[in-house]
């Protein structure tokens, strides 16, 4: 919790129970934005949590909870009361429904099975023979387990929203279930009311099936969900564990909560920095890329801020803690992540929308269709009025309604993995499909992500492999990236290296040593300029190597200029090709880096991007998204380090490179497995593909269901004689869900290189 004392306004976490679909969450924020005292609300049904802003003075804990339990969900208090954060319960909840969604699973697919079988005897020699009576109670009675055991919560959710006034998706499959299963008991108790034979009118098939299809589709969803609450784990457990502070001139370790305001601390190369601070003795390479995502480590001296998670590269310093515990940059990150995740609005499903006006009136028009029948139709009217009610009831079964997204979404992210996309889950094909920005990190997105030799320039009287030798031999005892670059080319071209005395590394410019009895200088024209070596007149050939985003270093020895090396981080092979199909989706560009503006824009017009915001840490990725978001763009982010993952989880849509780091995955709702960007528009072109199929499936579900409901009803029977059988709905009602499944299953043959038109 967060409390404003200027305003008394406090931040509030909640963890909800029972929260199945998008309008779950949206019934759950509306009454929690009715009690008195809320400020403002934002419920995620991804991950079961209210975000909230109070008056500390007027709203408690307890009242929260009351208004949610009024619409029958539940808030778990224990857990928060015990301490617990949010995460550990979103957690454990998670962890509960995915193991009782499992145990469901194991009882509902053999029975399922047995009673598909059981459906189709006739067409299978073993059970030809078997009497159809028989053969009806044993499809009741294992259809028993399937809905009312397995598929239970779809009945008590269902009736949970009815006595609050509210329809849902459970809603749908309990009345479409419920019906083809009551329909299907009441024909096997008195099969005379059919005019069919007794094999032929009964559909347990269909009730056990669909729900277990439905059951699978929460089982995945549950299990991507799972995934979100492990991104903010992974960032906590890059802080140090321990700090070796100085008290009264004595090192001692202490563990990391025990540091304080004001503590020095030594940090030794190769160790994480335990805090944030100041350095105050010593000077050091720091890795600091899991802020700014660049590769080359920051040069560190006294007066300089060092953060904490950060990993000190060579020399041992002493810093003054500056931030503890929630005041970190790293705190500060976490937070990010989860404002993020949590501020994302529920996306409503069109099913669920429609649902709250569709099942009553379904129900209604059943209802009035059996008064009329009973006041008004032939003898016996009581058979007719029933057969009618059954026949709506029958052929309005949201089954296909039900079915529409999840098999739509299945199909999609199957289609998608195949192809090196992973997809967390609907809300993320829906976001995706409305996009019209992307921002693309640089390093490890656009480019390789790590520094490489891409070119030598030897001075007159020196060859390149000689040029090569020297660097490498300099660059032995550096741990510089740069360093490894020319080390890992010499290898490449088998250039053995020279032994090195008296190596120093002069922070910021560059490195010196001996070697073959002559000094060696390797660093920057200025440095080799101002150590009294000679340089070439014209510097030009190497400025614009420096504007195209290298970085040169320039070799030289006594007063001998003896040449230059350009490492760069190169351009991803697909790099450029991603980027022009994204921009010939209708997709505008923005290149968002950490790294220096020159580098950056150097890399944007080499790739095709216009629009460059650069040298910004998390917190400002961040700030741009929601900046593009204000304006009213829909943003996808695509990423693959610590320093994306606030970003990636703030935008419509986040997209992570497969070959970076878990926690970006983490955060993410698309991961490019093979880390290839051309991947990123075949996920949108996927997700566009998908949402339309998605449409295509409730179009078909409702136009069944226009045309079919008068037709149940009795429309023709005045006009001419004819009375839908309650076998024929159910017939229909079969085929309906067969021809979306089959729609849905066309997603298999998706092709990556097929342009899609923007919907």
């Amino acid at each position: 919790m967060e409390v404003d004392t200027n305003t008394n306004r406090e931040k509030v976490q909640l963890s909800v129970t029972g929260m199945s679909c998008a309008s779950c969450a949206l019934t759950v924020e509306n009454s929690l934005r009715g009690v008195a005292g809320v400020h403002s609300v934002s419920v995620n049904s991804a991950n079961g949590r209210a975000v909230l802003e109070i008056d500390d003075l007027k709203v408690d804990l307890q009242t929260l909870a009351a208004a949610v339990s009024s619409q029958g969900y539940g808030v778990d208090l224990d857990g928060l009361n015990a301490g617990e954060s949010p995460e550990d319960r979103e957690r454990e909840a998670r962890r509960r429904e995915f193991a009782d969604l499992r145990v469901r699973l194991l009882l509902a697919i053999p029975l399922s099975v047995l009673v598909f079988l059981f459906a189709i005897s006739s067409k299978l020699p073993l059970l030809r023979n078997l009497d159809a009576g028989f053969n009806q109670v044993l499809q009741f009675l294992m259809s028993i387990p399937v809905l009312f055991i397995a598929g239970r919560m779809f009945f008590i959710r269902a009736w949970i929203a009815f006595r609050h006034r509210n329809a849902d998706m459970n809603t749908l499959v309990a009345i479409g279930t419920g019906a083809a299963f009551l329909y299907s008991a009441f024909l096997m108790l008195a099969p005379w009311l059919s005019s069919h034979p007794r094999s032929e009118n009964v559909y347990f098939d269909t009730a056990t099936i669909i729900t277990t299809l439905i059951l699978l589709g929460r089982f995945l969803e549950a299990q991507a969900k799972g995934k979100s609450s492990q991104a903010l784990r992974q960032l906590m457990e890059l802080a140090a564990q321990n700090a070796r502070v100085i008290r009264d001139g004595v090192e001692v370790e202490v563990p990391i909560n025990d540091v304080v305001l004001g503590d020095r601390i030594r940090v030794r190369p190769g160790e994480k920095i335990p805090a944030d601070g100041i350095l105050i003795e010593g000077e050091s390479l720091v890795d600091e890329s899991m802020l700014t995502g660049e590769p080359l480590p920051a040069a560190k001296k006294e007066g300089d801020e060092v953060v904490g998670a950060t990993i000190n590269r060579t020399g041992s310093f002493i810093f003054e803690v500056r931030g503890v515990g929630t005041d970190t940059m790293l705190a500060q990150i976490v937070r990010l992540v989860d404002n993020a995740q949590a501020s994302k609005p529920p996306i409503q499903k069109l099913a669920d929308r429609i649902s709250g006006v569709f099942v009553p009136v379904v129900m209604s028009l059943a209802v009035a269709a059996f008064i009329f029948w009973f006041d008004f139709g032939p003898e016996p009217r009581l058979l007719m009025a029933l057969s009618s009610f059954i026949t709506v009831m029958i052929i309005a079964c949201p089954c296909a309604l039900g079915l529409a997204t999840p098999t739509a979404i299945m199909a999609g992210t199957a289609r998608g993995a195949s192809l090196g996309v992973i997809i967390k889950g609907g809300e993320s094909i829906e976001a995706a499909q409305r996009l019209d920005t992307v921002v693309l990190d640089k390093t490890g997105t656009i480019t390789a992500g790590s520094p490489r030799l891409t070119a030598l320039f030897p001075a007159p009287g020196i060859n390149e492999l000689e040029l090569l030798r020297l660097s490498a031999s300099l660059e032995s005892s550096s741990e510089h990236p740069l360093a490894e670059a020319i080390r890992v080319e010499a290898q490449q071209r088998g250039i053995e290296i020279s032994p090195i005395t008296g190596f120093e590394a002069v922070l910021g410019s560059g490195v010196r040593g001996e070697s073959e009895n002559q000094t060696l200088r390797l660093g920057s024209w200025d440095w080799l300029d101002s150590e009294g070596i000679k340089m070439p007149a014209d510097r030009q050939i190497y400025m614009d190597l420096e504007n195209d985003g290298a970085t040169l270093l320039f070799l030289g020895k006594v007063n001998q200029f003896l040449g230059a090396i350009a490492v760069e981080d190169p351009i991803k092979e697909g790099s450029p090709e991603a980027i022009a199909e994204l921009k010939r989706m209708g997709l505008e560009l923005i290149l968002l880096t950490g790294d220096n503006r020159r580098t950056a824009e150097a890399v944007a017009r080499r790739v095709g991007i216009d629009i460059v915001v650069a040298e910004v840490l998390p917190e400002g990725k961040t700030n741009e998204i929601r900046r593009l978001q204000d304006l009213g763009h829909k943003v996808a982010m695509v990423g693959d380090g610590l320093n994306d993952a606030p970003a990636l989880a703030r935008a419509d849509v986040g997209i992570s490179i497969g070959t970076g780091t878990d926690v970006a995955m983490e955060a993410s709702d698309l991961t490019l497995v093979k880390g290839d960007l051309r991947a990123a528009a075949t996920a949108i072109r996927l997700s566009r593909r998908t949402l339309r199929t998605i449409r295509q499936n409730l179009f078909w579900a409702f136009i069944y269901n226009i045309l079919g409901i008068p037709i149940a009803m009795g429309l023709l029977y005045p006009f001419f004689g004819i009375l839908l059988s309650p076998v024929i709905a159910s017939a229909a009602m079969a085929l309906s869900s067969v021809s979306v499944i089959s729609n849905s299953l066309r997603l298999k043959g998706f092709q990556p290189n097929l342009m899609e038109v923007k919907s």
